[in-house]
C-alpha cells in the first residue's frame, strides 16, 4: 500500500514590485559607492604607490623603493612642519577642550541666555576656515587690526604683532582655530552632560558634596566618551588643517607656520616633487590612521 507525501508549500513567488523595491535603494546608492570607491579610496591607493616613484611634475610609475620617503625626512621644512604641527595640535586640543568643558558646564547650570547664547557660540563652526583665517588676518594686521586700533584709541605703547613675527606666528594659527572649533566642542560636552543620569546627581547633594566636587568627582569622569570623541576629531582637523593656515598666514613669515598639508601642497604643485610631495601625504594618512584605529577597536571591542 502506497503512502501519498503531503505536499509541501512553496513559498510565494515575489513579485517584479517586490523585487525592484528591495533592489532600489542598492540602485540609488551603487553611483555615490562607486565615486566614493575612486576618488577616495582609489586615489588614496593611487597617492600611495606614486610616493615609492621618483615622480616629478608628471607622474612617473616606475618603482624606485623609499627614495622619496629618505628625501622627505632629509627636509628641513619638513621637520619645521612637523614642530609647527606639535605645537599647534597640543595647544588647539588642549585649549579646544578646556573652553568647551568650561561652557558647557556653564549652561548646563540652566541659564537664561541658554537660547542665545548657545548659537553665537555654535556659529563659527558654520564658517569655512578661509573665512576664519581672512577674519583673524584682518585683526591680527598690526596696520589694520588690534594694534591699530589701540593706537588710535591713545595706546600708543601697545603692540601685537604675532602675524608678522616669525616665533609668534603659529599661535596666530591657534587663535584663529580655538575661535572656530570651541563652540562646536562645547556642544558635544553639553550633550553629554545632558544625558548623565540627574538621580546621580541628586543623591550626590543629598549626601552633601559640593556642586564642584560632584563634577570633579562624578561628571567629569563620566564624560570620557566624550573627551575621546573630541581628542579625535580635533586631532584630525589639525593634522590637514590647510585653508585656515594659507588664509591666515600663507605658511609664513618664512615658513615659521608651515604644517605638513602646505608642505604637501607646495612639493607636489608649486616645487615639482610629486613623489616628496605624495610620501608626506601618507605620513598625515599613517598619523590620522594611529589615531582612528585605536579608537574604533576601543569602540568595537565595548559593544562586545
Amino acid at each position: 500500500m502506497t503512502t501519498i507525501e503531503p505536499a509541501t508549500a512553496s513559498p510565494p513567488r515575489r513579485s517584479f514590485a517586490d523585487n525592484l523595491r528591495g533592489w532600489l535603494p542598492k540602485l540609488v546608492l551603487a553611483p555615490s559607492f562607486a565615486v566614493i570607491l575612486l576618488f577616495v579610496y582609489g586615489f588614496i591607493l593611487w597617492t600611495v604607490y606614486l610616493s615609492f616613484t621618483n615622480s616629478r611634475i608628471l607622474p612617473v610609475y616606475k618603482l624606485v623603493g623609499f627614495d622619496a620617503y629618505v628625501r622627505l625626512w632629509s627636509q628641513p621644512n619638513w621637520y619645521m612642519a612637523m614642530k609647527n604641527l606639535a605645537i599647534f595640535g597640543v595647544l588647539y586640543i588642549g585649549i579646544c577642550i578646556s573652553i568647551g568643558l568650561g561652557l558647557a558646564i556653564l549652561m548646563d547650570q540652566r541659564i537664561r541666555a541658554e537660547g542665545i547664547l548657545r548659537p553665537i557660540f555654535l556659529y563659527p563652526m558654520a564658517l569655512s576656515f578661509v573665512v576664519t583665517g581672512t577674519a583673524w588676518k584682518w585683526f591680527l594686521n598690526p596696520g589694520l587690526g588690534i594694534e591699530n586700533t589701540m593706537h588710535n584709541l591713545g595706546w600708543e605703547s601697545f603692540k601685537f604683532d604675532w602675524l608678522v613675527n616669525p616665533d609668534m606666528a603659529i599661535y596666530t594659527v591657534v587663535i584663529a582655530g580655538v575661535w572656530q572649533a570651541s563652540g562646536f566642542v562645547m556642544a558635544m560636552f553639553l550633550a553629554g552632560l545632558r544625558g548623565i543620569d540627574g538621580e546621580i546627581i541628586k543623591a550626590a547633594q543629598i549626601d552633601g558634596a559640593p556642586l564642584t566636587k560632584i563634577y570633579r568627582r562624578i561628571i567629569i569622569p563620566m564624560l570620557r566618551p566624550v573627551f575621546l570623541s573630541a581628542f579625535i576629531v580635533l586631532a584630525h582637523m589639525a593634522i590637514k588643517s590647510y585653508d585656515l593656515v594659507i588664509a591666515l598666514t600663507g605658511g609664513g613669515p618664512g615658513n615659521a607656520t608651515e604644517l605638513p598639508s602646505t608642505f604637501m601642497y607646495s612639493y607636489t604643485f608649486t616645487r615639482s616633487q610629486m613623489a616628496v610631495g605624495s610620501a608626506s601625504a601618507v605620513m598625515m594618512l599613517m598619523g590620522i590612521t594611529a589615531i582612528i584605529v585605536p579608537y574604533l577597536y576601543s569602540e568595537l571591542r565595548e559593544k562586545r
